[in-house]
């Protein structure tokens, strides 16, 4: 089950449980019973700390529960916690081994002052790289607070629950039996949806903050490095942000940053935030800017209003909002979200296993989607606006390979449709010949590319046809004390390793504009006579 490396890594982690654990199994005659079996006597060997109990009678079976000694009750696991869901059942056992997270010490004050009793289910696949956040947010607050209760479901071992709970896209997490949310989210998101109150806290908290020198707004590769540079410099240094990491946590293998063989993205935003909170810079995350409110004078504070109501000030401004995935914007797409239309291949592929989809685009990104999909699914049709498919001829190549592959080029998607509330069939219009075409399939991959986060911005500052913020060669924007970099902006080629040079270029500019500007008078040093 676990080769001798993940063996060596384990017993490590193990040697730092604090306090003994009990691993509660509930098991049947099935093949997965007796690999969980396996999973968890090999644990168990690791270390003198954990014990296993196999008398177990939950109704999911197979699955396991982590529980201090002398509890029954914890962190349930249905299915095997292998894959992207590893690192999730080790930092569980070391957790309720009572090893400290590394969360924030408000974070967890807020989780144990939830009052109520939350049941939580959440479902995850092995090959989601999404998943993890949720699954390790939710099991650590079934750790901290005892009225929280936390089951991880591995969809793959319980394919009836998928069905007649209608998944179609994970993580997928239920709320004392009703949908709470789909998709990624991060703990200080899923509690704030849980404590609102928080939410009107956090805004006065955020609206009585000093002025910072370099505010920096979205916090992907460009905010991140902005951060870093300008926080080198010694000076007041904050970044606000919806989630660290932006686009960068939804990409599931990163192969051409320089230096960095290969990583994936939750790893490589993770480590972004690690680097920037090492330089104490104020981060403040789930914070959506709404409004920039120009300075009024040379040398004044400029505002960035939050959609909370708070207003942060700084002498300078990054704008680093990044992107987000472009829509189709045809009848059917937002209905059948999560119902059929995604935008991960890698984290809901899975879940179509067998069945019928498309993809919408034929870019790198589409014809990337297509190859992963038809190693899973029935058949994929892939549907390209254009007369030709855009992506990389090697790409190319390897999709017309597949005998489970169909390309129709010159495809205008007309309407997803639906039966059931679930998605049926894609309707598509031949450019060429202006034939209208029905494709019935059960799923639906969007991947036409990004559209930048800009439209607070409009009016305010100089954007692009395309909506892409403009530039100059120092990362300038027409708004005096305004900077912008990466994905957002109107330089080309939007890669990771770009946007992160783009990120500290902007931050030397925005130091250089501090440098010349007038020292605020409460900064002022008194002169002295000697």
């Amino acid at each position: 089950m676990l080769d001798d490396t993940l063996k060596s890594q384990l017993k490590t982690y193990l040697a730092l449980l604090r306090q003994p654990i009990r691993l509660i199994a509930s098991l049947d005659d099935s093949a997965s019973a007796a690999e969980m079996r396996s999973l968890l006597e090999t644990i168990g060997s690791l270390s003198d700390k954990v014990s296993l109990d196999t008398s177990g009678t939950d109704a999911r079976k197979p699955s396991f529960v982590i529980a201090r000694a002398g509890e029954n009750t914890g962190v349930r696991f249905a299915g095997l916690p292998l894959g992207h869901e590893f690192t999730s059942l080790v930092l569980a056992l070391l957790w309720t081994g009572a090893h400290p997270p590394k969360e924030a010490p408000e974070v967890l004050e807020a989780i144990r002052a939830l009052d109520g009793e939350y049941d939580f289910e959440v479902y995850m696949s092995l090959s989601c790289h999404n998943c993890p956040d949720v699954v390790q947010a939710l099991a650590l607050m079934a750790i901290v607070n005892p009225k929280i209760k936390t089951v991880v479901i591995e969809g793959g071992a319980f394919p009836h629950e998928i069905s007649a709970r209608s998944i179609m896209a994970v993580p997928m997490v239920f709320l004392n039996g009703q949908v709470f949310a789909s998709g990624r989210m991060t703990l200080e998101e899923i509690v704030a949806r849980l404590d609102t109150r928080s939410i009107a806290r956090e805004a006065a908290r955020l609206d009585a903050m000093e002025p910072f020198d370099v505010l920096v707004v979205g916090a992907g590769p460009a905010g991140a490095a902005a951060a870093v540079y300008a926080a080198r410099k010694g000076i007041r240094v904050g970044v606000a942000a919806e989630r660290f990491g932006g686009q960068v946590n939804d990409t599931l293998s990163i192969e051409n940053y320089i230096s960095v063989l290969k990583t994936d993205g939750p790893t490589f935003a993770a480590a972004l935030q690690a680097q920037v909170r090492q330089l104490e810079v104020d981060i403040m995350q789930l914070q959506r800017a709404e409004r920039l409110i120009p300075a009024s004078a040379p040398g004044g504070l400029i505002g960035v209003q939050m959609a909370n109501g708070a207003t942060l000030r700084a002498r300078s401004v990054i704008l680093s909002t990044g992107a987000r995935w472009r829509n189709v914007n045809v009848p059917g797409e937002q209905e059948y979200k999560n119902q059929g239309v995604a935008f991960c291949p890698h984290c809901d592929g899975p879940l179509f296993k067998g069945k019928r989809v498309a993809v919408i685009g034929g870019g790198n990104s589409g014809v990337e989607a297509a190859i992963d999909l038809a190693g899973i699914v029935q058949h994929v049709s892939l549907l390209e606006f254009a007369d030709q498919l855009k992506a990389d001829a090697v790409l190319v190549s390897k999709l017309k390979s597949l005998r489970n592959v169909s390309i129709h080029v010159n495809a205008q998607t007309r309407e997803i449709c639906g039966e059931d509330g679930k998605v049926s069939g894609l309707k598509y219009q031949d450019r060429a010949s202006g034939a209208a075409h029905l494709l019935p399939l059960e799923g639906v991959f969007v991947q036409i590319g990004l559209v930048p986060n800009t439209e607070w911005l409009q009016g305010v500052v100089g954007l692009s046809r395309f909506g892409e913020i403009e530039i100059d060669a120092k990362g300038r924007t027409n708004v005096p004390g305004v900077f912008a970099a990466g994905d957002c902006t109107t330089v080309p080629y939007k890669q990771i390793v770009i946007a992160a040079g783009e990120g500290a270029k902007a931050a030397l500019s925005a130091f250089d504009h501090l440098m010349r500007q007038p020292v605020p008078t409460t900064q002022r040093v008194e002169e002295v006579s000697v």
